[in-house]
């Protein structure tokens, strides 16, 4: 039996990749940041270990990895963490220098095959041209090179494999689900003012067939920029809007020229506060303006996740959020 290592299982998007290693007749072990997030939340067969793998030295690490087949990188900062000034030292600090070392240390150890768990804003950094995200943006930057370092240690000995992740949903036990912050936005308002683009999406179910795919079929140095379906914003609001019994609430879709500034000025505000978005809130609006869509043939084929039904795991998850807040 093949023994996978999951570096944040007992996190969102590490418990559902268990999970699926065990359905598939993996062994799995774990390291996660306390507290355990529920009582008995992983079955007795995973090898889990509470601490900060960030704090252990290499020889301990070389220890838990040492007949591992692979390694599952389900950890790191995402966008929506407001560092403080400057957010290029943050990100590269929270997601650059972790991986590089975990990378080195897997490969050391014999580790065959490496995931992380990435952003698609890595993926819309290199195709929108136009918009450079990369140039002024610490967290597009910073996950292009989180990628590339990652690939860089396991060359010659390790295959390593990014999943580029849009918005997820569904639930887990114990855990509010982040989407809370977009409840807040849509909660009690007669209007709510969007942008005209949309986003992909993804289920955790889908994430976590994608990583073990990544393990058995993926190639490297590969990007997989995943996805289950497109959604425009306005109809992700609405669908807030409904959970929430709100029927006179109007999903209002604004032009750029009208939400670019309020937004920059937002922006300006962290600034005087000593903050810096990973993502300024001007390219923010750029992006929301645009379709962020995916096409599900480019990678599902290939990593073998199977659809999904989004808009269900989606109310799913806002219904959670909903009573978080009540």
């Amino acid at each position: 039996m093949k023994e996978v290592f999951v570096l944040g299982g007992t996190g969102f998007l590490g418990y559902y990749t268990t999970k699926e290693l065990l359905k598939r007749g993996y062994a799995v072990s774990t390291v996660a940041l306390p507290p355990m997030p529920a009582e008995d939340l992983l079955p007795p067969e995973v090898n889990c270990t509470l601490g900060d793998m960030n704090r252990m030295s290499d020889e301990e690490i070389m220890r838990m990895l040492q007949g591992k087949y692979a390694f599952v990188y389900a950890a790191g900062a995402d966008e929506r963490i407001v560092p403080q000034a400057p957010a290029l030292k943050f990100f590269y600090e929270a997601n650059v220098l972790p991986t590089q070392r975990m990378a080195r240390l897997a490969k050391q150890a014999g580790v065959k095959k490496f995931v992380l768990f990435g952003s698609y804003f890595a993926h819309f950094a290199e195709v929108w041209t136009d918009l450079d995200l990369k140039r002024d943006n610490a967290y597009p930057r910073t996950r292009l090179l989180q990628e590339e370092v990652a690939y860089m240690e396991g060359e010659g000995a390790m295959d390593v494999m990014t999943l580029r992740l849009p918005y997820i949903f569904g639930v887990m036990p114990g855990r509010t689900p982040l989407w809370t912050m977009f409840v807040d936005q849509v909660r009690g308002k007669d209007t709510v003012p969007v942008l005209g683009g949309g986003t992909a999406m993804v289920t955790a179910r889908q994430v976590a067939e994608a990583a073990v795919g990544a393990i058995e079929h993926g190639t490297h140095r590969t990007g997989y920029a995943i996805c289950g379906t497109n959604m425009k914003h306005s109809e992700f609001m609405q669908m807030i809007a409904d959970m929430l019994g709100q029927t006179e609430t109007k999903i209002t879709v604004v032009p750029l020229e009208q939400m670019k500034p309020v937004m920059e000025q937002y922006d300006a505000y962290d600034r005087q506060a000593g903050k810096e978005h990973g993502i300024h809130l001007g390219y923010t609006a750029e992006i929301q303006n645009r379709d962020a869509y995916l096409n599900p043939d480019d990678t599902m084929p290939i990593l073998q996740y199977r659809p999904d039904d989004v808009r269900a795991s989606i109310r799913e998850t806002l219904q959670r959020c909903i009573e978080a807040r009540n």
